[in-house]
């Protein structure tokens, strides 16, 4: 029996190839995004990524590029530097998730597939007919943006804007009432499969239905959603005069409610710090940034501490959910 490249395995083939002394951790695992497989290399296995990538390539078919994470994540765009280390140079993927599509240029853009679960959940915490404002947007995870609006066929009811987070929180009460005030209503419709008696033959056929669905456009948000750990939380005090602009007659829409606040955040410690604070412990300190940021004291009780995950040991991710108190949202803005 002749066993030749095709038969072994990306991790038999690497352990033969690498050094001996690299041999404890082969690298062979990668997060991907459509068709690129992206590596995040130690020092050490840097010289040798063309070698891994072209290994990878190989030995999955869903990979057509692989590339490597250069440096770390450095601009407000959360996005970073990387190599091509095998295959097409080609970072323009499309992406399914949560039964959406997304394209995007992911050298340009943030995109984390370990995520998805995160989005699935507070996406399915939003109610029909309620209006959410996504202040980071990015591609779209919560609420399909930009280039990916018409792929999803969801034109009508998603709107994108191409503003700094702190403008689009100032201007987004207005915003979507000039919205409601032009267009009132959207007609969605959506074709239903079902199974019925055929009168002729007595058999059973499948038919299609068209259903017609009028929704109202809200004339507030209900949610907002900040997918900006690093920095989410420092937008936080543009809410304090949210409806300044368009005033208290705003309270009496038919159902209005305030808006609850989702928004995402990391709460790091040191290493060394003893004993290791608990998790009680980092939602303190989340709570006490919101509130010197929202100008107010926000009861404990009335945060809701969600651990996305832990992206190191000492750095946990967070979302934190609550109701933006009326004294914040309808202060008057200083400025």
């Amino acid at each position: 029996m002749t066993l030749n490249y095709d038969f072994w395995k990306a991790d038999d083939i690497l352990g033969a190839v690498l050094p001996e002394n690299l041999l404890d951790e082969v690298p062979t695992g990668y997060a991907q995004a459509g068709h690129v497989a992206h590596l995040n290399l130690r020092e050490e296995f840097k010289p040798y990524g063309s070698l891994i990538g072209q290994v990878i390539l190989d030995k999955n078919t869903q990979v057509q590029t692989v590339v490597d994470k250069v440096g770390s994540i450095h601009t407000k765009f959360r996005t970073f530097d990387m190599k091509v280390l095998a295959g097409k140079n080609d970072l323009m993927v499309e992406q399914n998730e949560s039964g959406c599509k997304f394209r995007f240029d992911f050298s340009k853009v943030y995109w984390n597939s370990r995520l998805s679960t995160e989005h699935d959940r507070l996406v399915n915490q939003f109610k029909t007919k309620e209006a959410v404002a996504d202040v980071f947007a990015g591609v779209g995870p919560f609420a399909v943006p930009a280039e990916n609006i018409t792929l999803n066929k969801t034109d009508d009811c998603v709107k994108a804007f191409n503003f700094d987070g702190r403008e689009f929180i100032r201007k987004s009460p207005q915003l979507l009432l000039d919205w409601h005030n032009s267009t009132k209503s959207i007609e969605r419709t959506k074709v239903v499969k079902r199974r019925k008696i055929d009168p002729e033959t007595n058999e059973k056929i499948s038919v299609r239905d068209t259903q017609h669905t009028l929704i109202d456009i809200p004339q507030f948000f209900t949610d907002y959603v900040m997918n900006l750990p690093d920095s989410a939380l420092t937008f936080l005090d543009e809410f304090v005069g949210l409806y300044s602009e368009v005033g208290e007659s705003i309270k009496s829409v038919p159902g209005f409610k305030l808006p609850k606040i989702n928004v995402h955040c990391f709460e790091k410690f040191s290493i060394d710090e003893k004993p290791t604070p608990s998790e009680e412990e980092l939602h303190k300190r989340v709570h006490a940034r919101i509130v010197k940021l929202i100008d107010y004291d926000l009861p404990f009780d009335a945060c809701k501490f969600h651990l996305v995950r832990s992206v190191a040991p000492t750095k946990p991710m967070f979302c934190v959910t609550f109701t933006l108190p009326e004294e914040v949202a309808f202060k008057e803005r200083s400025h």
